[in-house]
């Protein structure tokens, strides 16, 4: 886009609902690779007021306690007091889990996709995780919360936040944070004499210890800053919000900068391409990025369950690139395994590493295989000698 725009991106820190959702059904999944790597697992998990519900399809040969795993979950997240609304010792917890159809089985034991649909990977310069700005801003917000708040710099913190941030561009290029949004939970010890809302002396603390340490140097006299704009936020976290597994895709990829396939990730193992192939996706387009043949790149896989290659492969570079999309679309298929065991292999996804990535986005974290960029140099000779070859 020309000339000047502005665009949002938001994200939700561990104790709120739906996050805390995908982390139990996550930790679920992590459970199972552990012993049993070739398990399959469908996890969903639902949470309301006192109670938590875990349910979907498994086949494993290992047992999993799933009320001692969801408690363990509740107390790392920082639900371990009724002042929260919500305590994981006392917490009602059911458990509705069957085995994997075995029509779905069948189809996948034989090497094919766990499921149908499109998937997107995206990557470009505009930060070094090679993501773009703004969700990687609203991700460290509520990642610093936490941090705050763990270690008591800021005691009077729930688990419950979101955070979400305005990026002026200009030309396509980011050049100011134009507002910050926080809500985050807290105990009613700074609540001012109303009781109605958090006294200045709090907000201005959560300003200065969380937000601009994060966003201060993209900041300006212009930037706005939005802090628990309802004026309190005691009641948060299950108490206040229903949670669901998968109701946060957008804050897991990339903030709504590109398109979604839909799918969503926590509680599925690598059989089900909406989680692995979104990571092959991530790992395509990282490596052409950090291979400098586009400042941006936009891969797009489909799949049909049962069927092993993807039915379609799709490169968008949005006119940044010297390569044309349908080379480097012979590029990807040249170098990567798109198959379902080729992907799991390539990224080594039968390991548990799950749960981390269900809170502070699934993207943009050099922890996880699928951020590596191994294939950049390769990808860079083969372009230059396409590129040579086009030009006698």
């Amino acid at each position: 886009m020309k000339g000047k725009h502005f665009i949002s991106s938001e994200s939700v820190g561990r104790g709120h609902p739906d996050k805390v959702c995908d982390q139990i059904s996550d930790a679920v999944l992590d459970a199972v690779m552990k012993e049993d790597p070739k398990g399959r697992v469908a996890c969903e998990t639902f949470i309301s007021t006192g109670l938590v519900i875990v349910g979907g399809e498994i086949t494993t040969k290992t047992y999993i306690d799933i009320h001692k795993l969801v408690r363990g979950v509740l107390l790392d997240i920082g639900y371990t007091h009724p002042k929260y609304g919500f305590d994981a010792k006392t917490c009602s917890i059911l458990s509705a889990i069957n085995s994997q159809s075995p029509d779905i089985s069948q189809g996948v034991d034989a090497g094919g996709a766990g499921d149908q649909g499109i998937m997107f990977g995206y990557a470009c310069d505009e930060t070094p995780e090679l993501m773009p700005l703004p969700i990687m801003l609203a991700h460290k917000l509520v990642r610093r919360v936490e941090e705050v708040r763990k270690t008591g710099i800021l005691k009077y913190l729930g688990p419950d936040c979101k955070s979400q941030v305005t990026i002026e561009y200009f030309d396509d290029r980011p050049v100011r944070v134009d507002a910050v949004v926080l809500a985050c939970q807290h105990t009613e010890d700074i609540l001012d004499e109303t009781g109605k809302k958090i006294t200045a002396k709090a907000r201005q603390e959560i300003l200065d210890v969380i937000a601009k340490p994060i966003v201060g140097y993209l900041t300006d006299s212009q930037t706005k800053y939005f802090v628990n704009e309802t004026g309190k936020f005691v009641m948060g976290g299950p108490q206040s919000d229903t949670g669901m597994t998968g109701r946060k895709i957008v804050v897991d990829t990339y903030g709504g900068i590109v398109s979604h396939g839909g799918g969503a990730f926590s509680g599925k193992d690598a059989t089900k391409v909406d989680r692995s192939a979104t990571y092959m996706a991530r790992y395509i387009t990282k490596n052409i990025v950090a291979a400098q043949l586009a400042r941006k790149c936009l891969v797009q896989l489909s799949y049909a369950i049962g069927y092993p290659e993807p039915i379609s492969i799709m490169v968008d570079t949005y006119g940044t690139s010297d390569v044309p999309d349908e080379k480097l679309v012979e590029l990807v298929r040249k170098h990567f395994d798109l198959t379902p065991r080729g992907i799991i292999k390539t990224l080594n996804l039968l390991t548990p590493i799950y749960q981390k990535t269900a809170a502070y986005g699934h993207f943009g974290r050099e922890e996880f295989s699928w951020e590596k960029t191994d294939k950049a140099v390769t990808l860079r000779k083969e372009a230059e000698s396409l590129l040579a070859k086009s030009a006698r």
